[in-house]
């Protein structure tokens, strides 16, 4: 049996070669993440934008916050939807008020149940809202793929405004086949 003679890589080719791969695998997965981005814009180009309109009525229960800080609080929302969406819902909301009169913010999960125009099912919507010194800026949307029964697929937007102690919805979505 010979032996081979034993031969050194350079620790800059070592270096240049790990560099290669590692450039490899971090577009790998965007490669293929741009693949089905652009299978997934296709697809979107056949789904048409619609609004749902209506009113609800709000329930806030106050959950015991020990341990918590005064500004900051947790609350248990139920909803009830009229209108184009027509069903209920349960969130859990934590919220923090400031020194500032008219400065604070809030952060949510809401788990709405019923029927959207006719299809009925369930779906998630995430909150943020803050308001600084008495001027709101919300942001809910509809957690991906969180859809199910004949609302699997939908995405959106909802904007809620408040007059004279009613609240309101405009909802903003589409309502793709699943994936």
């Amino acid at each position: 049996m010979t032996s081979r003679p034993h031969t050194t890589i350079p620790l800059t080719n070592i270096r240049a070669i790990a560099g290669i791969f590692l450039c490899i695998a971090l577009t790998w997965p965007a490669r293929a993440q741009n693949q089905s981005s652009a299978q997934r814009t296709a697809a979107k180009e056949n789904l048409v934008t619609t609004h749902a309109i209506g009113t609800f009525d709000v329930k806030a229960t106050p959950v015991t916050t020990d341990g918590l800080d005064a500004d900051l609080s947790r609350l248990n929302l139920e909803k009830h939807f009229h209108g184009d969406l027509d069903g209920t819902s349960k969130a859990v909301m934590l919220a923090a008020s400031t020194s500032v009169k008219g400065s604070a913010g809030y952060v949510a999960m809401e788990k709405v149940t019923g029927t959207l125009k006719g299809h009925s099912g369930t779906f998630i919507l995430q909150h943020s809202g803050t308001m600084t010194r008495g001027e709101p800026q919300l942001k809910v949307s509809v957690v991906p793929d969180s859809g199910t029964g004949q609302l699997a697929g939908l995405s959106g937007t909802m904007d809620i405004k408040i007059a004279n102690g009613k609240h309101s919805y405009d909802f903003e979505y589409t309502l793709a086949a699943t994936p």
